[in-house]
C-alpha cells in the first residue's frame, strides 16, 4: 500500500491553504482539489505544487466524486466550504448555504462513506451550535452538515471555530473584522469578571493557527468522533 492521502476539499479558501501547508509540514500525501471551472487552475497547481501538494479538479457531481474516493482511498478527508452570500449573488447561485455549506458537504461525506476507506472525515463548521436546530441559514446548513457527519458512520473531526481573521483572504471581509474585534475586547473583559471558559471557547483564531490545529486533529486519536472548539483548535 501507498503513503495515507489526504485529501482536502475547500483548499483555495483562506482556511484551506492553510491547511494544506500545515499537512505538507508534516509529510502527508495532501490532495488539494480546485474548482475544475476556477479561472485560477495553474496559479494553484503552481502554489501547491510549491508545497508538494497533488490538485486534483474532480467536478462536483456526486457521481465523478464517489469515483474518485473509490480510486484514491483517502485515509482522511478535510471539508473546508463554505461561500458568503455576496459572492454567491455575484456567482448567480440561490441558496448558496443551502447548495454549499451543506450540498457539498453532504456529497463529500457520502463518497467518503461509500469509497471502502473509511476515512477520518475532519469538518470545519462554526461556533455557537448546539443540540437544536438554529434559525439563520447559515447556521442550519451548518446544523444539518454535522448531524449528517455524525450518522454517516464514518469517523469524525468536527471543529467550531469563533472569527477567522488575518491577512491573506482573497475577500474583503470587513464586517467580519470589527465583529472579532469587538467580541475580544468583550470577552477580555469577561474573563477579568470569572468568564475564562467563555473567552477561551469564542474569542478569535488565525488561518495559520486554526489550520496546524486541523493538521493535528486529523491524526490525533484523541480527537476522533470529537467536536473541537476554543482552546483545542489553537
Amino acid at each position: 500500500m501507498g503513503d495515507p492521502v489526504i485529501f482536502v476539499a475547500g483548499a483555495t479558501g483562506f482556511v484551506g491553504r492553510a491547511t494544506v501547508a500545515a499537512l505538507r509540514e508534516r509529510d502527508a500525501r495532501v490532495v488539494a482539489h480546485v474548482r475544475p471551472d476556477s479561472s485560477r487552475i495553474d496559479d494553484w497547481t503552481q502554489r501547491f505544487g510549491e508545497l508538494g501538494a497533488q490538485v486534483d479538479t474532480t467536478a462536483w457531481q456526486a457521481e465523478a466524486m464517489a469515483e474518485r474516493f473509490a480510486a484514491l482511498q483517502p485515509s482522511n478527508v478535510y471539508a473546508l466550504l463554505g461561500t458568503t452570500k455576496k459572492r454567491a449573488r455575484a456567482e448567480g447561485i440561490d441558496d448558496a448555504y443551502e447548495r454549499i455549506d451543506y450540498g457539498l458537504t453532504a456529497m463529500l461525506i457520502d463518497a467518503a462513506a461509500g469509497c471502502g476507506s473509511k476515512p477520518r472525515f475532519v469538518y470545519l463548521s462554526s461556533a455557537g451550535l448546539g443540540e437544536q436546530q438554529p434559525r439563520s441559514a447559515y447556521m442550519k446548513a451548518r446544523w444539518k452538515a454535522e448531524a449528517k457527519l455524525r450518522d454517516s458512520g464514518l469517523p469524525y473531526t468536527i471543529a467550531r471555530p469563533s472569527f477567522i481573521t488575518g491577512p491573506g483572504r482573497d475577500d474583503s471581509r470587513p464586517g467580519e473584522r470589527v465583529g472579532a474585534a469587538v467580541a475580544d475586547s468583550a470577552l477580555r473583559v469577561a474573563s477579568l469578571l470569572g468568564g475564562r471558559k467563555l473567552r477561551s471557547r469564542y474569542r478569535s483564531t488565525t488561518a495559520d493557527i486554526l489550520g496546524a490545529a486541523l493538521a493535528r486533529a486529523g491524526f490525533d486519536p484523541k480527537a476522533e468522533n470529537s467536536i473541537l472548539q476554543g482552546n483545542r483548535l489553537r
